[in-house]
């Protein structure tokens, strides 16, 4: 697969299980391009060798989803990736993230604009097109470019993107859907 000529050596990873429920969010310690294989420093619980895996992968510059395998190879969690999306797919997986971030600037005309205070917001889910949140007190228009701070793991995430659509539900509780342009 072309994904794994990518090194994610150091990329935020979600785990999730069969049915799309997130186990774990962490990053990636190593990657074996030959074995197709990635190293993560946290087992989640309730897996075991063999279990299968989702795994969602923040890397740049779009993000990666696969299927995987549960190795345990000594005291150390690898995940075999056996199968994996990388183009955008409006009908592609989305996985429930529910993890904090901040938008930074907003980019108009191709130049960061930096905010004086940062929007803070929630990411609601994530797939390998884009990313939902929710911004309490803040409104952005379908168009709006704008540069996001995500934590995941140990690890922080520059993804910029562009609102493509907005679900009003009042001041307090705006959603928005997202594609990316790029993850840094």
């Amino acid at each position: 697969m072309s994904t794994l000529a990518s090194d994610f050596t150091g990329c935020s990873i979600f785990i999730y299980d069969t049915n799309g429920n997130q186990l774990s969010s962490t990053v990636v310690r190593v990657h074996d391009r030959k074995e197709q294989q990635v190293q993560v420093n946290i087992m989640p619980a309730g897996l075991r060798p063999n279990d299968d895996v989702k795994i969602f992968v923040l890397s740049s510059p779009v993000p990666c989803e696969f299927l995987g395998k549960i190795k345990k190879s000594g005291g150390t969690m690898m995940i075999a990736m056996y199968q994996g999306q990388v183009k955008e797919n409006r009908t592609a997986s989305r996985y429930s993230v529910n993890t904090p971030a901040e938008v930074e600037a907003l980019v108009i005309d191709g130049k960061p604009y930096y905010l004086q205070n940062q929007v803070r917001v929630t990411l609601i889910n994530i797939s390998t097109s884009g990313v939902r949140f929710r911004a309490p007190f803040y409104s952005f228009n379908e168009g709006d470019i704008f540069m996001m701070n995500m934590v995941a793991g140990n690890s922080k995430k520059r993804i910029t993107a562009d609102v493509i659509n907005c679900m009003d539900k009042g001041i307090e509780n705006s959603d928005y859907g997202c594609r990316f342009m790029e993850v840094l």
